[in-house]
């Protein structure tokens, strides 16, 4: 299934799906750039997330994505640019990321000193998606860069070298979970460049989903109940009983395919999920939490046919 099937299996707006084919068209990618147009490793469920998002990146704009862990993010960034055809360049932000990381630096080459280009660099010339990771950890230098790519201007000035102007079919996709250390509240001036769509917790749907794409040979049964686990962990941190540690989507599915080789349910879980946290008594809880869920003799047989 390719991911106009997908989105026709969800019924997405024909009219939307016609205009990113057009949009694709329009817009080659450069052979140099190639490589970097990624097939997500799932798709993205969420007829109407998807529709508000591929609707402003038609138009232009820029996205945040917000929400607690968990809850999707970078999948959609990932199949947003996947579905518009367009290149992909990660920026994970932390606290010493700074303008040279994002625009370049000079190296020196051949007897002269020449300009390494950044990841926003990069984006922008080859009109590439850039997925801004955590822009909440952010500091000021690098926030300084992206005001004037984000906005109307839509350029980036390089000290010392050039201004170069966006490509347009350039966009960028900023991500950021509440309360991380080290994250801080966005200033108005970034978030106003952005159009913010406000992520839901997954639920039994988007869960069963996301199981049976990847692991259609489990048995329902199981699954069931690697789904049950998940939203228990959910339900728990959303009550402040335990910490966001523990609530690792990637770890789950991790545990789940580990068990393919042969190791005990109970033990990749234990990989994937319990050992996330390093408190011990957040850990008993969260034991406490598989172990109504999964059977400590269960063997690679109770999960896969």
């Amino acid at each position: 299934m390719n991911e106009f099937d997908f989105l026709r299996e969800q019924a997405v707006s024909e009219d939307l799906i016609k205009e990113i084919l057009e949009f694709r068209k329009e817009y080659t990618v450069a052979a140099d750039a190639v490589g970097r147009v990624q097939q997500p490793a799932i798709h993205f469920y969420g007829k109407e997330t998807l529709e508000m998002a591929m609707a402003a990146l038609l138009q232009g704009e820029n996205l945040l994505l917000t929400g607690p862990k968990a809850t999707g993010k970078n999948i959609l960034a990932e199949n947003l640019a996947y579905i518009f055809g367009r290149p992909i360049y990660n920026v994970s932000f932390h606290v010493n990321t700074n303008s040279g990381d994002l625009i370049g630096t000079d190296t020196f080459e051949d007897n002269q000193v020449k300009l390494r280009k950044g990841s926003i660099y990069r984006c922008a010339q080859h009109g590439g998606f850039g997925i801004l990771d955590e822009i909440n950890m952010a500091k000021n230098d690098a926030v300084s860069v992206l005001h004037a790519t984000l906005d109307y201007r839509r350029s980036i000035d390089v000290p010392g070298y050039d201004k170069i102007d966006l490509h347009p079919a350039a966009r960028f996709i900023g991500t950021m979970n509440y309360g991380y250390a080290g994250t801080r509240e966005l200033n108005e001036a970034l978030v106003s460049r952005f159009m913010v769509i406000d992520m839901s917790p997954q639920n039994e749907e988007t869960l069963g989903f996301i199981f049976r794409e990847m692991f259609p040979d489990a048995k329902k049964a199981a699954v069931d109940q690697f789904i049950g686990l998940f939203l228990d962990l959910q339900l728990k941190t959303a009550n402040s009983e335990i910490s966001t540690k523990s609530l690792d989507l990637r770890g789950l599915l991790g545990a789940v395919k580990i068990i393919k080789t042969g190791l005990s349910p109970w033990q990749a879980v234990q990989m994937g999920i319990v050992n996330k946290t390093f408190d011990i008594f957040e850990k008993e809880i969260v034991e406490d939490v598989v172990n109504t869920r999964i059977p400590r003799d269960w063997t690679k047989e109770d999960v896969y046919e």
